[in-house]
């Protein structure tokens, strides 16, 4: 018999340094059809609304994202305290 391993399970990724830096977004788009669910990020600056990255997933990992988003929200809140938020109407550029 094994012996369950309480640690989480270590992926190592293999990237272009490009993307291991990441990219900014202050904004997203999400759409969706039977299939998939496309998630566009994107960025709003004083020279507009620029397309940062698009990731499509299936409805079950969406499902998934979804879950792991809102219990890392909970620990960060616990941890950081509640993050107030701005409405869109107030994120513009002057």
């Amino acid at each position: 018999m094994s012996e369950k391993n309480n640690q989480p399970k270590q992926v190592q990724i293999n990237t272009r340094d490009e993307m291991s830096r990441g990219r900014y977004s202050n904004n997203m788009l999400v759409t969706h059809s039977p299939e998939e669910f496309v998630i566009d990020w994107l960025l709003n600056s004083p020279g507009g609304t620029h397309l940062v990255s698009r990731i499509l997933v299936s409805p079950g990992h969406m499902k998934r994202i979804v879950s792991a988003l809102v219990g890392n929200l909970k620990k960060y809140e616990s941890r950081f305290g509640e993050i107030k938020t701005v409405e869109s109407t107030e994120q513009k550029f002057h």
